[in-house]
């Protein structure tokens, strides 16, 4: 346990003054020689979640309720929280005893390593509470710590919560159960999802006015929800207006363009600058014929070296390529090459 504080010490760059609250963060109630994280983990949930919400509300003066209940939820949610637990390998500095828990964290670990970009709202696997319980444990040793300043608070613990998502970021990838709802009812439909067993598999059906869309299957529920909006979504896009617009800004000029017309747009750029055509690849193809998941990076090599990213997991290649694209897009963006 020595070794594991001070490997949390480290992590987070801050030295605790009483180092017995690091240790009960860092102690699983499947350990039962000591006092476990539960009483830390229930402040630290609240903690960072107004933590959070000081952030915005200061950092964004213009951003309204809605917009920062949505920042709030998508910074400090178990999938987002769970991501944050596996990139600083928490779990391994936890006092625990529990050979299934350590199983089925170690299934999830392996599956976000196959994600490529960070996941907002679930990816391939439902994320494991008791990771996002070890995050939250370890912000309320600290806040206890710092005598409940929630200044000081978010100052030590903004670094390991990186990356912090953006009202930009959340608006290139919005949200696809609540999409749906918001596409439909824009468009006088009725939607219902279904959900069923089958064996260890959760299926999910989307119905619109009653008639079968689209499905989508995981081990888990809540993935299997998102699996059938993402493509419901998709099917929905030949009979109605379901696009998802983005904002850019290229060389100056403010452009609104449709995420499926990014791959055109990256393209656009790469010949204007004389750059070489994006190249694209197929990372992953995965599942039946009727339920296919493609996941697809994008390279290309500029005058500032050879760029690389992997896009979100799509039901076509060409929705994949253009993942791929925006996210491509934005990452030149944030660097200020375009």
């Amino acid at each position: 346990m020595e070794s594991s504080v001070i490997a949390l010490e480290r992590i987070l760059s801050y030295n605790f003054n009483n180092k017995s609250l690091l240790e009960e963060a860092l102690t699983h109630p499947s350990y039962s020689a000591s006092a476990s994280y539960e009483r830390l983990e229930f402040v630290g949930d609240s903690a960072i979640g107004l933590a959070v919400t000081n952030y915005f509300f200061l950092a964004s003066p213009h951003l309204h309720q809605g917009h920062l209940s949505l920042l709030r939820a998508a910074n400090v949610s178990t999938e987002k929280l769970a991501r944050v637990a596996v990139t600083h390998g928490l779990y391994n500095y936890v006092r625990r005893d529990s050979p299934a828990m350590d199983d089925k964290v170690k299934e999830f670990v392996d599956s976000v390593a196959l994600e490529g970009s960070s996941v907002p709202y679930g990816g391939m696997m439902k994320a494991p509470k008791v990771l996002a319980d070890i995050v939250e444990s370890v912000a309320g040793a600290v806040y206890v710590d710092v005598n409940f300043d929630l200044q000081k608070l978010w100052v030590i613990i903004r670094g390991l919560l990186e990356p912090i998502y953006t009202l930009e970021e959340l608006q290139v990838e919005p949200q696809p159960v609540t999409v749906l709802f918001q596409v439909c009812q824009r468009n006088g439909k009725q939607v219902d999802i279904k959900h069923w067993k089958n064996g260890s598999n959760s299926i999910a059906s989307v119905h619109v006015d009653g008639k079968f869309v689209a499905s989508g299957s995981s081990m888990q529920k809540e993935i299997a929800r998102l699996n059938a909006a993402r493509e419901a979504l998709i099917k929905l896009s030949d009979s109605m207006d379901t696009r998802i617009k983005t904002f850019v800004t290229i060389d100056g000029i403010d452009e609104s363009f449709e995420i499926e017309g990014a791959k055109q747009k990256l393209h656009d750029v790469c010949s204007k600058r004389k750059w070489q055509k994006p190249n694209y690849s197929v990372e992953k193809d995965l599942g039946p014929s009727h339920e296919r998941i493609f996941v697809c990076s994008v390279k290309i090599a500029t005058c500032y070296g050879t760029f690389y990213i992997v896009g979100d997991e799509k039901s076509r290649v060409k929705d994949a390529e253009n993942s791929a694209a925006s996210l491509m897009i934005r990452a030149l963006q944030e660097r200020k090459h375009l």
